[in-house]
């Protein structure tokens, strides 16, 4: 059967990284794209420089599909029009649309509810798998990355800016997603797999000032990469 031309999703963390290698493994798909959203300059939650989310994708040598949203959480007709318009008019030719949600708790149901109607596949590479299970499978496929964003509310910001290893995930505490799935915390991904080379991270400093703690730092390319 010949493999389904997907775009996938990219938020700049963890979780997308996972779901892209998952995807460039399978036969069933041909990855042609990465696609991301972002207010002003900035991932939101992640609040990756949209600048970063772009040498991201150089590095993995996939297109990157640009999406400005109005505000974080834009009405959800807006935000639905804004994605589908902009993955059509992209110039790709895609059939199916990847999603790295884990947790079956309606995301599912409200992804399909846009992408569908457009004509597209959804797919869930990682969708009801065990969250520790795939927090080892990410140490183990080495994908290195940092926490760059945390939740106060859930977590402690002393989590902020720390590399996402096993020593990370022993001191978690029990409530807390080992994956952050809850919103605990969000990352950002310098290595992996699917990078032809590694993003070099200068922390600066963390944002604290708010609920939602930002590790604020400077990224470079080597140029022989």
């Amino acid at each position: 059967m010949k493999p389904k031309k997907v775009i996938a999703s990219w938020s700049s963390g963890k979780d997308s990284t996972l779901t892209l290698l998952r995807l460039l493994e399978s036969p069933a798909f041909d990855v042609v794209g990465l696609f991301t959203t972002y207010v002003g300059t900035e991932v939101p939650f992640q609040a990756t420089p949209i600048a970063v989310v772009r040498a991201q994708a150089r590095l993995t040598g996939l297109p990157l599909v640009e999406i400005p949203l109005p505000d974080v959480f834009p009405p959800n007709d807006v935000y639905q029009s804004l994605v589908v318009e902009a993955i059509r008019n992209s110039g790709l030719a895609v059939e199916a649309v990847a999603f790295g949600d884990m947790f079956c708790n309606g995301i599912e149901t409200y992804r399909r509810s846009y992408i569908e109607p457009a004509g597209w596949q959804c797919v869930f590479p990682l969708l009801g798998e065990d969250s520790q299970l795939l927090a080892e499978e990410i140490l183990q496929r080495e994908i290195k990355t940092i926490l760059t964003t945390v939740d106060t509310s859930q977590l402690s910001g002393e989590f902020c800016g720390k590399w996402f290893n096993h020593s990370l995930l022993a001191r978690l505490p029990d409530e807390v997603d080992p994956c952050g799935e809850d919103g605990e915390f969000h990352t950002l991904v310098v290595h992996a797999p699917c990078f032809s080379g590694q993003l070099a991270l200068e922390p600066l400093h963390i944002d604290n000032q708010g609920r939602f703690h930002h590790l604020r730092y400077r990224i470079s390319v080597p140029d022989s990469q």
